[in-house]
Formats: structure tokens, sequence, C-alpha cells
């Protein structure tokens, strides 16, 4: 049993999106969940994690491919929303650990996709990192994740727009507002 609020699971999706709205019968969802596990007493990156989730109800557009870099044909080899939810909550804890997210956004579409009879996976203690960080540096607007990253000085892993190396890097923003003991916790 883990000692409660030292592991932290960073969560960032990436969803169906299109230049405009979505076409005819499409809806915006989740194709992929990355998770980086936080270690915050030991203040390190220690787990992360790519579950690609095959969409029901929409397509992935050229330009979905060009911003994540996902390809219909991959999440096509993904699993349902219902399962991926499963996972997290057996393989990740996601119902007892708290979680981050840059933003409220990915929290929003948990919850849209959830509404339609999947168990919400998630716990209640979900930090919004994107608000906190902006608290941490005394900045009047919030910065996106990439912005962020810069002002903090540190270099974006991997692919932006990829779920699994944003959650990555939020990791990273984490630590370092832990650093700066301006993490607020679970």
């Amino acid at each position: 049993m883990e000692p409660f609020g030292r592991l932290l699971n960073v969560v960032d999706v990436e969803a169906t999106c299109w230049t405009g709205r979505p076409p005819q019968g499409q809806i915006h969802e989740i194709i992929e969940i990355g998770l980086c596990v936080v270690d915050l007493d030991s203040r390190e990156r220690v787990a992360r994690h790519r579950i690609l989730v095959r969409p029901e109800r929409s397509r992935v557009s050229p330009f979905c491919t060009e911003l994540t870099g996902l390809t219909q044909e991959e999440v096509d080899g993904g699993v349902p929303f219902e399962e991926a939810c499963a996972i997290l909550e057996r393989g990740h804890h996601a119902r007892s650990r708290p979680w981050a997210s840059w933003g409220d956004y990915d929290r929003k579409q948990f919850e849209r996709q959830c509404v339609e009879g999947v168990d919400y996976p998630f716990g209640a203690r979900h930090t919004n990192a994107k608000a906190a960080f902006s608290l941490a540096f005394g900045l009047s607007r919030r910065l996106g994740m990439a912005g962020a990253l810069e002002h903090a000085g540190l270099p974006l892993e991997g692919r932006h727009h990829s779920g699994e190396d944003d959650a990555w890097n939020i990791g990273a923003l984490v630590l370092e507002m832990a650093a700066r003991d301006a993490w607020p916790g679970p």
C-alpha cells in the first residue's frame, strides 16, 4: 500500500479534432491517454504510460494526425474507452491516487465521455497544474504547457501534443513547483 499523497498521476489526453466544427455525426473522443507517475517524496518521475483508445463515433482527421502524430490505423488498434478507464483504475490506482492535468480540459473530456455509462476512473483529488503554475510563478495569465516549460527553463521532451510526452513534461513542471514548495498537494 503506497503512502497517501506520495504518488501523483499526471494525465494528458489527445482527442479527435478538426480545423473547424466536427463533421456531421462525429464528436470529440479521447484517442490517447498519457500518464506520468510522479513521486513527490523522492521528487522524480518514476513511470510513463500510453493508452491508445479506439474512438467509437469519430475518425482521426488529417489535421488531428498532423497535430498529434496519431493515425486512424494506430487508434483502431487501441482499446475501447471503457477498457482504458478500467486500465487507469486497475493498473494506475486512478480512483485513489491524486491526479493532475494541465488545465481542466482533460478532466472535463473524461466527464463528458463517462456520461455515456462508463464509470469515471478518477477520484475527486484533481489539481489543475496550469493554475498552480501561474500561482507558483506569480503570473497574471496562464501559460500553455510549452510556454510554461520555457518560462521555467525546462526542455520540451518528445513531441508536443503527444499525450505520453505531454504528461511527462507536465510531470517535470509539477516537480519544478514541488522544488519551490509551491505544489498544492492532494
